[in-house]
């Protein structure tokens, strides 16, 4: 199925990654993640990717002029034509007004915003045990919780102005991946 624009939304370590490949396979259409996209620009070593390196480690995020140029040229790819997820994109209200200008552009329209939602201790814990396992720097408890709080305060709210438009979906994201995913196949009307 194409023509699915949708947002992804979720706290770090709410698995909002590896939902939104299980999606992207099942309707077809690429996962547009700043998270990934940051991590290839720092692992080869880029302008971009040591700026946002400088970010990351101290658990801010990236300033919005890099990550709404990179998400403009990334949407600009014939693979995005049919459809999308963003995973990480809008993190904040003024990129969803940018995200709006960038959709409109193109004649299209967003067809729905997922939030993935859990306890924070849960995702405290995740991304301890994640960064264990991928050996990640950025994922000591103090970055984690620093990072929760920015989402808290800066992302948060988009949830608000998505639910006010009419394009929410709430999806607990507790309990094993594939039952979350059946959840949110569910919640979109996606046959699996």
């Amino acid at each position: 199925m194409t023509g699915r624009r949708l947002v992804l939304l979720g706290p770090p370590g709410s698995g909002k990654g590896t939902q939104g490949e299980l999606l992207a396979a099942s309707l077809g259409i690429p996962t547009v993640s700043t998270g990934a996209l940051f991590r290839d620009q720092m692992a080869r070593g880029t302008a971009l990717g040591v700026e946002a390196q400088t970010y990351i480690a101290q658990g801010h995020l990236v300033p919005d002029r890099v990550t709404n140029a990179m998400v403009k040229s990334r949407l600009a790819a014939a693979d995005a034509a049919p459809g999308f997820i963003l995973d990480g994109y809008p993190r904040n209200v003024p990129q969803v007004a940018v995200l709006d200008e960038i959709l409109s552009a193109q004649g299209w329209s967003l067809s729905a915003a997922l939030s993935l939602e859990l306890p924070e201790e849960l995702i405290v814990d995740r991304l301890l045990k994640r960064a264990l396992i991928e050996g990640r720097a950025d994922d000591t408890e103090p970055i984690i919780r620093q990072r929760l709080a920015v989402y808290q305060c800066e992302t948060a709210p988009i949830i608000d102005l998505y639910a006010a438009r009419g394009l929410l979906v709430s999806v607990g994201a507790v309990g094993a991946v594939a039952e979350i995913a059946a959840r949110i196949h569910s919640a979109l009307g996606v046959d699996e």
